[in-house]
């Protein structure tokens, strides 16, 4: 089968070399791609958002199956398009993406259907957000975008002037656009975060191995959020008897409600976990693998990425069985200088090929582009560097090892990742 792969990040990488695997996977294309990506598809000079790109390039060569990655093309309707046209595709309907696309969308679908989750309350104008702000007097406080915002739109604010700060920002200036026109305001959770990603054909869901996620720019978890900067799996706090407590009060209960809501979800659904004192809640969900959370799970997939995918396509999910590598895999980031604020792009990076001697480690590209022969940065995150090991210890040394061989201008990373 001819495949065409929507994105150009690392993630999309990840799931680029997976389907790599597949002995029924012939020609696959990516669009747009990146330098790396190269190396492993035919990038294709399209953006991820163009719907009726994507439509005409996948009837012109006779795509057989398109997997949609990134959340833009997802809340844009692309699965749809295709579908509607005859072309098979991975990923959720517009309906279903709404769960990410919408956080106002998802906080109400918890509260009808009894998810767990923190308290919330949805506001239009920032004075009447700020005004429930002060009057509840209780920080930090979650403020979040309700729309897409490349994962940055949430901000907690440690007290009223950075309450108000952020509303401004989000509400007034637009840094996020239409995604900020509303905003909703939680109560803070705490306890370890867990993210799960999990496939479902809107009937079955099978969650895959768990993971944690680093957000943080800086070591000590300081610094501003970013998309994240590294990533571990499994994660140590998600022990087997909190999985089925998820699967009984969240997993399952979230295909149902969107069954229910007449959006029913196929695809990867990704739950952003928090296991609070109370129990664990949902902070958010994703329609889609999370990023850099793929580069830590598919490379422990043993089964056959494909025909998962086109089992979930097909609605026959229940009939599959999805093995995982028993060894614990690390991730870490290395982004340009300044991320995830400023940074200059085109500096040449160096080393890949050596890192990759190391056992069992894999670099993903996430921003890099090549021209003329040279491999340089093309984003605020540049490489993740992912290794297997028997022990977490053993693959992040192997990691950090591997990433010792990389160099450009700039480059930064987190050295506590795992820790």
């Amino acid at each position: 089968m001819d495949l065409l792969v929507i994105g150009g990040g690392g993630r999309e990488h990840a799931v680029i070399k997976k389907l790599k695997q597949s002995p029924r996977a012939g020609t696959i294309y990516c669009a747009p791609g990146n330098g790396g990506i190269a190396a492993d598809a035919t990038c294709v000079p399209l953006k991820a958002t163009d719907v009726d790109g994507v439509l005409r390039f996948a009837q012109e060569h006779k795509i057989e199956f398109v997997v949609v990655t990134p959340d833009d093309p997802l809340a844009l309707g692309m699965v749809d398009v295709l579908e509607a046209a005859g072309i098979k595709a991975f990923g959720p309907h517009q309906a279903a993406a709404a769960i990410e696309s919408s956080k106002v969308f998802s906080k109400n679908l918890m509260q009808k259907y009894n998810i767990p989750t923190a308290d919330y309350a949805v506001f239009d104008t920032p004075a009447a957000a700020l005004s429930a702000i002060t009057a509840k007097g209780s920080y930090p406080a979650v403020i979040k975008a309700d729309g897409l915002a490349l994962g940055k739109g949430v901000v907690i604010a440690q007290d009223v002037d950075e309450a108000r700060a952020a509303l401004h920002s989000i509400m007034e200036d637009k840094i996020f656009g239409a995604s900020g026109n509303r905003v909703v305001v939680e109560e803070f959770l705490t306890g370890p975060e867990v993210s799960v990603l999990a496939f479902t054909d809107g009937k079955t869901i099978c969650p895959m191995v768990s993971s944690k996620d680093h957000k943080r720019a800086l070591d000590g978890d300081r610094g501003p959020n970013t998309g994240g900067m590294g990533t571990i799996s499994p994660n140590p706090y998600y022990t087997d008897a909190i999985a089925a407590q998820c699967m009984e009060t969240i997993f399952q209960p979230t295909v149902r409600a969107m069954n229910a809501e007449g959006r029913p979800f196929k695809g990867c659904l990704y739950f952003g976990l928090m296991l609070t004192p109370d129990g664990p809640k949902v902070i958010e969900y994703n329609a889609r693998f999370g990023d850099p959370e793929t580069q830590v799970v598919l490379p422990r997939l043993q089964s056959d990425l494909l025909e998962i995918m086109e089992a979930v396509a097909d609605e026959r999910l229940a009939d599959m069985t999805i093995c995982w590598d028993d060894r614990a895999a690390a991730c870490v980031v290395a982004a340009s200088g300044g991320y995830p604020g400023k940074y200059g792009t085109g500096k040449a990076i160096t080393g890949i090929a050596a890192a990759e001697t190391h056992p069992d480690v894999t670099v993903y590209h996430a921003g890099t582009r090549l021209a003329d022969g040279v491999l340089a940065t093309a984003g605020g995150r540049v490489l993740g560097v992912t290794a297997l090991g028997d022990t977490l210890s053993q693959a992040l040394d192997a990691a950090y090892a591997a990433l010792g061989d990389i160099h450009f201008d700039g480059m930064q990373y987190r050295t506590d990742i795992g820790r």
